[in-house]
Order: C-alpha cells, then sequence, then structure tokens
C-alpha cells in the first residue's frame, strides 16, 4: 500500500526589510503550491525579514515586523489546508535565534531554531544569531500577544524537535547544519523522520553549484528519506547572489528541482513521493535499522493532519527521477551578475546604468552582462512575467513600453562612452564603438584632454613646474603621476554623465555607473584609486581575467557578438601614455611585471588556497618546473614580486 505525498519547495526572491513585499512572495508561494495540490509548504532561510539585514538583526523593530508578517500568514484563509513554515528571526529568553515558524490552519505547530551558525566566506551569522546547543530538547515559548489574539495560543515547542503528522514525521535542518560534518539529518532520519527540510540562503560561487547539489542528494542516499531543500534566489541588498537551485531529493535521487538563475521572483518546485519507498529503501540497509534500533530519541510534536491525501494517493504517479545538469563557468558568468544587476537596478529607482567603455576585456565584459540581463528581462516579459513588465516600465519611465527586442532595451538602459584621449588609439575606440552598435547601448564618444589639461594647469600654475611622461624625459613619479590624472578624470566625467544623461534623453531619475576592475587586478593593485574602479557597482569584481576572456569568447558564439573576437586579441593596455607613431607602447603585463595567467594562479593559492609566500612557492615550484621550466630561484623571484605588490596594495 502507498501513502503518497505531495510537497513543494519555494525559491523567493526576497528583499532585506521589505516587509511587505517578502509577505506577498510568500503568500504567493503558498497559493502557487496549493494550486499544485501540495499540502506541504517549505521556504527560504529569514524568508520573511530577508537574509541580508546585518545588523538591523539586533533591532527590536525588526523582531516585532517579522511577528506581524506572520500574524498576516496565520489570518489568512489562504493558508488553511497546508502546512507550511517560514523562516525569521525569533529572540526566546534575550536571546535571538535564526528560525523556521511551523504553522497549520492558523496555529503554529513548533518554532525550530538553527543549531549550527555559518561564518564562512561573506557569512557573519554568530554576529547577529546565536546556535540553539540543546541537542533534543524542546522548551516552552511564550508567544507575543498579537499571536495570541490570533491563534489563542499562549505557548508553543521550541527547540530541536520533529513534527509526527498521523502518516509521517518530519524534521528540520537550516542551511549551514547541511554543510557541517555532523549534520542531524543522519541522526533523524535513524530516528524514523523520513522528511528532512532546509530552508537555506546559499549564495552563487562560481563553479561550486554542484556543492549544494551533491550535499542534498547524499544526505539521502546514505540512509534514504526525503530531503527538501529550499534556497533564496537574486540580491537582496548586499553584494552577493543567491543562485537559487531549491531542489527535492528522494534515496538518493533528484526528482524536483527550480532553476538556478532567473529574474522570476516566486518559483516552486513539487514533488509526489510514496512514502513506502523510503520505508523499503532503510530497510534494506541492515546496518542503519542496527543503529535505528537504539539511537536516541527526538522529541516529537504531534500534529493532527496527514500530508498523504487518501482521495488521490493511488492514481497520482511518483515523481520519477532525474540527472542534474549543470551550468558551465562561462555560462554562470553570463547568468549569475545579469541577473543580480536586475535585481540591483529595479530596486534602486535609478533608470539604467552608465558604463566608461575602454573597447578592452574588463569594460566589454561588463557592457556584454548589461546585454545578458537586457535578455533576461525580455524573456521574462515574454512568458507572461507581469512583475517583470512592470519593473522595466518603471525603469525606463513608459507605463505601456513592452520589451521585445534585447537591443532595444539595451538602448534605453544603458549608457556606454569612449573617454578618449592623446594616448588612445583607434583600434580601442573603434572596438567600443561596434560593441555599443551590437548590444545597443546609448554610445558616446568624448575626448578627457580638455580635461586633463585644466586640471595639470592647476598644478603647473601652483608650482610652476610641468610634469612629463616617462618616454618624454620624465621621472617615474611624474610618470605615474599623469597616468593617473587621466584615470581620475574619467571618474569625475562618469558621474556627471550618469547624472544628466537622462535629463538629456528627457527621461526623468539617473544612472548607476558600473565598473570594469577584475579580481585579479584587485588583488595586484594594478588600478588607480578614484579612478572607473570607483564606481556603483561592480559585476565583474569578483571574477578573474582568465574566466573574463572565456566568457566574452562565450558570448560572442552566444548572443551573435561578433567585435568580442577583435576584442580578445588585443592586447591588454590602459592608454595611459603616449604612442608610438600611433601604436600602442603600454601594455598591462608589461605594467605589472607578470602574466594574467600568472596573476590567476597566484589569485587562486592565495584564496581560497589560503597560501602565504612559502606555501605558494612550495607549490608552484613543481608546478611551474614542470610546464614552466622554470628554476626554484625563478619561481621564488616571481612570488616575491607578487607578494610585495600585494602588501604594497592591501597596507
Amino acid at each position: 500500500m502507498g501513502h503518497k505525498i505531495k510537497v513543494a519547495v519555494c525559491t523567493l526572491n526576497q528583499w532585506a526589510l521589505d516587509f511587505t513585499g517578502n509577505l506577498e512572495r510568500i503568500l504567493a508561494s503558498i497559493q502557487l503550491a496549493k494550486e499544485a495540490g501540495a499540502r506541504y509548504r517549505t521556504g527560504p532561510e529569514l524568508e520573511v525579514t530577508g537574509y541580508s539585514c546585518e545588523d538591523h538583526f539586533y533591532e527590536s523593530d525588526t523582531l516585532l515586523h517579522s511577528w506581524e508578517v506572520l500574524c498576516q500568514l496565520l489570518a489568512n484563509p489562504n493558508t488553511r489546508g497546508i502546512l507550511i513554515d517560514v523562516g525569521m528571526p525569533v529572540m526566546h529568553r534575550n536571546v535571538t535565534y535564526n528560525c523556521r515558524v511551523a504553522f497549520y490552519n492558523g496555529q503554529i505547530v513548533m518554532i525550530r531554531p538553527k543549531m549550527m551558525m555559518c561564518d564562512d566566506g561573506n557569512y557573519r551569522e554568530t554576529r547577529y544569531f546565536t546556535a540553539w546547543t540543546k541537542i533534543r530538547t524542546l522548551e516552552d515559548y511564550a508567544l507575543p500577544r498579537i499571536v495570541t489574539e490570533i491563534t489563542g495560543q499562549t505557548t508553543v515547542p521550541f527547540g530541536d524537535g520533529v513534527i509526527a503528522t498521523k502518516d509521517t514525521v518530519l524534521g528540520y535542518e537550516i542551511c549551514e547544519e547541511l554543510w557541517n560534518p555532523h549534520s542531524s539529518h543522519i541522526d533523524m532520519a535513524l530516528d524514523g523522520v523520513e522528511i528532512i527540510v532546509n530552508g537555506s540562503g546559499s549564495y552563487m560561487e562560481l563553479r561550486k553549484a554542484f556543492v549544494a547539489v551533491e550535499l542534498v542528494r547524499s544526505a539521502t542516499l546514505k540512509s534514504g528519506g526525503c530531503y527538501m531543500f529550499s534556497n533564496l534566489r537574486g540580491c537582496d541588498g548586499q553584494r552577493v547572489y543567491f543562485n537559487g537551485c531549491s531542489c527535492i531529493a528522494l534515496n538518493g535521487q533528484m526528482v524536483a528541482r527550480t532553476a538556478q538563475y532567473g529574474i522570476e521572483e516566486v518559483e516552486i518546485a513539487t514533488a509526489v513521493i510514496d512514502l513506502e519507498d523510503i520505508r523499503i529503501y532503510r530497510n534494506l540497509i541492515r546496518s542503519r535499522t542496527l543503529h535505528g534500533a537504539s539511537v536516541s530519541r527526538y522529541p516529537r510534536v504531534q500534529l493532527d493532519f496527514t500530508l498523504s491525501n487518501p482521495n488521490e494517493e493511488q492514481c497520482t504517479p511518483s515523481t520519477p527521477s532525474f540527472t542534474w545538469q549543470y551550468h558551465s563557468p562561462e555560462e554562470e558568468i553570463s547568468l549569475g551578475p545579469a541577473c543580480w544587476l536586475w535585481d540591483y537596478l529595479r530596486r534602486s529607482g535609478q533608470g539604467g546604468y552608465f558604463l566608461p567603455l575602454s573597447g578592452g576585456v574588463d569594460s566589454s565584459s561588463s557592457a556584454t552582462l548589461v546585454y545578458s540581463m537586457c535578455r533576461l528581462v525580455v524573456q521574462a516579459v515574454q512568458k507572461g512575467d507581469e512583475t517583470a513588465l512592470s519593473n522595466v516600465r518603471r525603469v525606463v519611465g513608459d507605463s505601456s513600453y513592452v520589451p521585445s527586442d534585447p537591443a532595444e532595451l539595451c538602448n534605453r538602459v544603458l549608457v556606454t562612452c569612449y573617454m578618449g584621449s592623446e594616448n588612445s588609439s583607434e583600434e580601442t575606440k573603434n572596438r567600443a564603438k561596434k560593441l555599443s552598435s551590437q548590444i545597443g547601448s546609448y554610445h558616446l564618444n568624448i575626448s578627457i584632454d580638455l580635461a586633463v589639461k585644466a586640471v595639470m594647469g592647476i598644478f603647473s600654475t601652483v608650482t610652476g613646474l610641468f610634469p612629463k611622461f616617462k618616454v618624454r624625459g620624465g621621472s617615474a613619479r611624474e610618470n605615474l603621476a599623469l597616468q593617473n590624472v587621466q584615470a581620475r578624470v574619467r571618474m569625475v566625467l562618469a558621474y556627471l554623465f550618469a547624472q544628466l544623461m537622462l535629463w538629456v534623453r528627457e527621461r526623468p531619475g539617473g544612472l548607476l555607473v558600473l565598473g570594469s576592475a577584475n579580481v585579479d587586478e584587485a588583488l595586484r593593485g594594478y588600478m588607480t584609486k578614484y579612478d572607473c574602479s570607483s564606481a556603483d557597482v561592480n559585476p565583474i569584481g569578483g571574477i578573474s581575467k582568465t574566466d573574463l576572456k572565456s566568457f566574452l569568447g562565450f558570448a560572442a558564439e552566444k548572443f551573435g557578438l561578433t567585435c568580442l573576437t577583435s576584442i580578445l586579441s588585443a592586447p591588454p593596455t590602459a592608454e595611459l601614455e603616449p604612442l608610438k607613431d600611433g601604436q600602442l607602447a603600454q601594455t598591462d603585463e608589461q605594467d605589472m611585471g607578470m602574466t594574467y595567467a600568472e596573476l590567476s594562479a597566484y589569485g587562486r593559492l592565495r584564496k581560497p588556497g589560503a597560501c602565504g609566500p612559502y606555501s605558494m612557492f612550495m607549490k608552484l615550484v613543481h608546478q611551474w618546473g614542470t610546464s614552466k621550466s622554470l628554476t626554484p630561484e625563478e619561481v621564488a623571484k616571481k612570488v616575491k614580486f607578487f607578494f610585495t605588490m600585494y602588501s604594497i596594495n592591501r597596507h
């Protein structure tokens, strides 16, 4: 006899402290889950508040508004007839916890606090929350009066317990509890918990999508069961991009998922699970049954409800498994930053982006990412996404606008500007112009020479001295200063044009300035402070030059941007020193004293490899001794030079 249940995971694009909007998206996901026939809906971590509230988690207002949102959920008739849990902060005995709150038919069933905080990478959870350390222990939680007025309850169970319905048992992990080496899903599974639920706030890292997927899959492979993983998606106000991939696994196989990237605000995935499949799978693992007979028991909160529907389960087929298809790194770059740019733009209240476009790999990458963003928006509108249509109309300032062509939309939301000087070449100018033409951006071509001469004129008037470039007999200090003033003038002009170009085009609002400094150059310190690396947002700030070049090669073919081929074949140059016979006399790699391939290797070893000078040398002396035929002395010289420049930049 089968006991089939239908459950739903959710991917939500939440916004920090947007309690009204977050509530609307939660309700929309509940409605979609009910329409799909699901009898249980779970969502991402801290979906009520948004994940990236940072120090606002200290504020009592944040806790109060979270309870107010929960009150509206409890009182809403659309939340009846389905078991639901949401993520929100809860203070218990003057300690704030990151919690899942489960409720059914207007009654809170249980509050489960997070038991393992994450402080890796960009996470700083112990700054705001405390881990619940009382294993397999439930306490009474005194509800706020505004909740009691709705539910009639004064206390509810709080702690490390599980929910026992009339046909199965559910238990919880929250985000990091799946990642850590002592995950509780094993002990819960041994105690007969058949459905493990995880609300997560996992952000995008290049080439790392498989990590979360394999953790979810393997969580049920060893000891069976159904694992439901819900993750946030998008930019919720910080510099990270939460990458979706909500999924459902059964006995080591994936059976449902949401997309990793997308601009949809609400997406659900449902699966029909036969509980008997879990019981058979587990009973066949004889070593597991031995441990299951002796494991310590979790306190169970009884709920008079069945996840299975007796009227439908016999004729409903179970959801088949599938093989997860991952994006290539180039696809990830084309999608992740593009989705992030859309979230940031539509929520900033601005009318688009302004990009100083030099015709090189970095600025061309930023421009291509905006074009990719426009492609995603047009695709969403064509699929009938009313939220995307409403947002794009607000961004462009036209209430009747319907985007149909990415290049046409790009013309409305992206202004590119080639800021040439007497040191610029015709080649870079033409490359910038061709790229702007192919992506459709509103393009400007200006000369900064007048502004540079005005600034240098002030210096010369005050000092009576006239700095010269090195090729004209000047010192290294003069040469560097003359390069930097060009770069900094470009930054000033970028912000001027960003503020006024929509005024010129008779549209309301302003533009956000896009940066184009890659992670390698930031590590090396190969940039001018307060130049075009100083921007409102930098979509390539976490990507290496090597990956950006691969991305542009992908985009040239995928998006039909043929001009990117010539950009990739050109030598990287800042064009801040005088030309020789109209040709480049300066390249980035010569200036840096290292190749971009070497710089990428240093960067990977520095982080995430956590190598200092000695350990980096010990790794590279073998690697480069074989691949580049370098002696230990030559490798040591290169490593020392990198750390010298890294130290100067850091301090």
